[in-house]
């Protein structure tokens, strides 16, 4: 973004602020709109933003070379140790990799009275061997894992760069941080250790950068449950042991079972909960009775409670399954096995928080209209702690996120940059 175009939104900012919203946004109070119109003023935060803008290019170079170290899900190292050499090149008081794989970037502030984290995953969802080469057309970047999560990461070392460079202080520590796990089977297990009891730092208000359309504020946490059922038997084979007991025709009977109680409880009036068999896989040959039939099934919900239930409903579902095959005169019998690969925990923030309000308030002055919503991400795990904890936008225009095809545009990629600083400055305070 330009300067003429920061200034454009500086006017438009303030008119937004003292001139009211639309009723189609979530409401924010005076006293947020003063804070954040009191931080924009300020001269050090101006040339932060402006920095913000002349690093355009080496944010995208640090884009593209962060997305072609692959990152699976526990396979991280590589490219965190890149984005450790970032941090200590934007200089920070100290970085470190804690015993997880997460990467920390503190940068104290003055008075140290709490603790605040801007944080982006590392992880992708392919597997090591994918080819993450970058191509560039116009001003589109395609390769798996662009936009997420390596826009997000690069943003981080953006916003380090614009306060390193204006000399901002801020009251609160703030921590940079690159998260590993965060997507699939990692099982959010970067964020889990950080406030878990071995955690190297005490979180007070967490900032994931890892967010889709601009303006979207994630204050809620969809919490899932996943798990990996598996049916063994004896298995044989097809004709000389015709009649043993079939791990397949257990499953399926199972899935049976599951789905219908389940879209029974589903279509009961109440938050939105949804099921899903992901993966199937076991067997030999065409012509093998198979020792070992399973299923990755995927449950979510916006409700704590109804996720129990329908979490119930999916394990009571196997087990019946289990027991009725068992007893339909096969010989030998099935057994079965449910292997948890998945927790993740619902919540939701009050929009009235102060973390909320803030975000709310940086977005209307950018004149694009925020939206509260709820997703899954790093954010679950602090939002279901109660501790403050939104997901914001990476910005641009992103296209095809978890396939081979993902790209991003850079559409004003700048404006999300500086949403981001605006946000960690207010939650973290100006030092005076």
């Amino acid at each position: 973004m330009n300067r003429k175009r920061s200034k454009l939104l500086v006017i438009i900012g303030f008119i937004n602020f003292f001139f009211g919203y639309t009723q189609d946004k979530p409401e924010v109070t005076k006293e947020y709109a003063n804070e954040i119109s009191t931080i924009i003023k300020s001269k050090a935060v101006q040339l932060a933003m402006n920095t913000i803008d002349s690093l355009d290019e080496q944010t995208i170079d640090n884009m593209v070379m962060l997305t072609e170290i692959p990152a699976p899900p526990f396979g991280e190292t590589k490219r965190a140790e890149k984005f450790k050499d970032l941090f200590i090149a934007s200089k920070v008081d100290s970085v470190w990799m804690d015993s997880e794989g997460n990467v920390l970037a503190l940068r104290k502030g003055e008075k140290r009275n709490k603790l605040v984290v801007l944080d982006a995953h590392m992880d992708t969802v392919f597997p090591q061997e994918t080819d993450v080469s970058v191509k560039k057309e116009g001003n589109t970047y395609t390769a798996p894992g662009i936009g997420d999560n390596t826009r997000g990461m690069a943003m981080l070392i953006a916003v380090l760069d614009g306060m390193n460079k204006a000399s901002i202080k801020t009251d609160a520590d703030i921590v940079f941080v690159g998260t590993v796990g965060e997507e699939g089977l990692g099982d959010l297990r970067g964020v889990k250790h950080l406030f878990s009891a071995n955690s190297d730092i005490k979180i007070d208000s967490w900032i994931s950068i890892d967010g889709g359309g601009v303006g979207r504020i994630i204050n809620g946490g969809l919490g899932s449950k996943r798990y990996k059922a598996v049916f063994k038997g004896k298995g044989g084979h097809s004709w000389g042991a015709f009649g043993l007991a079939n791990p397949h025709h257990a499953l399926g009977n199972a899935i049976t079972l599951f789905v219908e109680e389940a879209t029974k409880y589903t279509q009961i009036k109440g938050p939105k909960t949804s099921f899903n068999i992901g993966r199937i896989g076991g067997g030999t040959s065409v012509n093998s009775i198979p020792f070992e039939s399973w299923m990755e099934v995927d449950m979510r919900s916006l409700s704590p409670k109804r996720l129990l239930e329908i979490d119930s409903i999916f394990k009571r579902s196997m087990k019946n399954a289990e027991i009725k095959y068992n007893s339909s005169g096969v010989e030998n019998k099935v057994t079965l096995e449910i292997i948890p690969i998945g927790d993740r925990p619902s919540g939701t923030l009050d929009k009235n928080t102060p973390l909320v309000q803030r975000a709310i308030s940086v977005t209307s002055f950018f004149n694009i209209q925020p939206k509260l919503s709820t997703g899954s991400t790093n954010s679950n795990i602090p939002i279901a702690k109660n501790i403050p904890a939104i997901t914001i936008s990476r910005g641009g225009k992103g296209k095809g996120a978890h396939s081979l095809h993902e790209s991003w545009t850079n559409i004003n990629g700048t404006e999300s940059i500086k949403m981001a600083l605006l946000i960690t400055l207010a939650e973290a305070g100006l030092a005076q």
